[in-house]
């Protein structure tokens, strides 16, 4: 029977730790594996990724051409259909439920439902992407899937018909008042006498 006493981690799974400074017979004596002096040999002495000692770096003296997308990338965050079963069957799942249940963290474009695992239970899932195998679950389950790409542009699509719809009805038209325009008409223009 296991008990606390007879636990082991398993094999393979701890090494040795490399002991530093126990004399030149260990191998790791004198300079502790960190050669002669020098910024490395020192406590604390680390060198930043690319540092070339002051020299121009390589990444700077290569010339930059063309288009990367990395600065465009989109990160979506992954739930996978396994994760899912922890809701109760009927539940709307959303960003909102994802993140008090912390199954999704952090900053992200959006989510993104993977078919690992299998669903016990329908649900209504909103992401806004979702792979193929996911989509046959979700369904085989008795659930069903709203895209958030496709609520967003359908309530844009009706924001555009109801503009469309004021823009083409035409105003009423403003009656002007005709007692101003007529008192001018009707006052005679006053004479001024001529200077002699």
């Amino acid at each position: 029977m296991m008990r606390l006493h007879n636990l082991r981690p398993r094999h393979g799974s701890r090494h040795r730790v490399k002991r530093l400074g126990c004399g030149e017979s260990s191998g790791h004596g004198k300079t502790s594996g960190k050669g002669h002096k020098g910024q490395k040999a020192r406590s604390g002495g680390s060198i930043r990724l690319g540092f070339e000692g002051g020299q121009m770096p390589l990444i700077r003296r290569l010339p930059k051409r063309g288009f990367n997308n990395a600065a465009f990338h989109k990160h979506y965050a992954i739930v996978n259909l396994d994760d899912l079963n922890a809701f109760k069957a009927g539940t709307v799942v959303n960003e909102q439920l994802l993140r008090e249940s912390n199954l999704v963290r952090g900053h992200f474009a959006g989510i993104k439902i993977l078919g690992g695992g299998e669903l016990k239970h329908g649900l209504t899932v909103e992401a806004d992407k979702v792979s193929a195998s996911a989509r046959g679950k979700i369904e085989k389950a008795g659930g069903s899937i709203a895209l958030r790409d496709e609520r967003t542009s359908q309530a844009k699509a009706s924001h555009d018909d109801g503009e469309l719809a004021s823009q083409e009805a035409p105003a009423p038209a403003k009656r002007r008042s005709t007692s101003k325009a007529g008192a001018r008409a009707k006052s005679p223009k006053k004479k001024t006498p001529r200077e002699s």
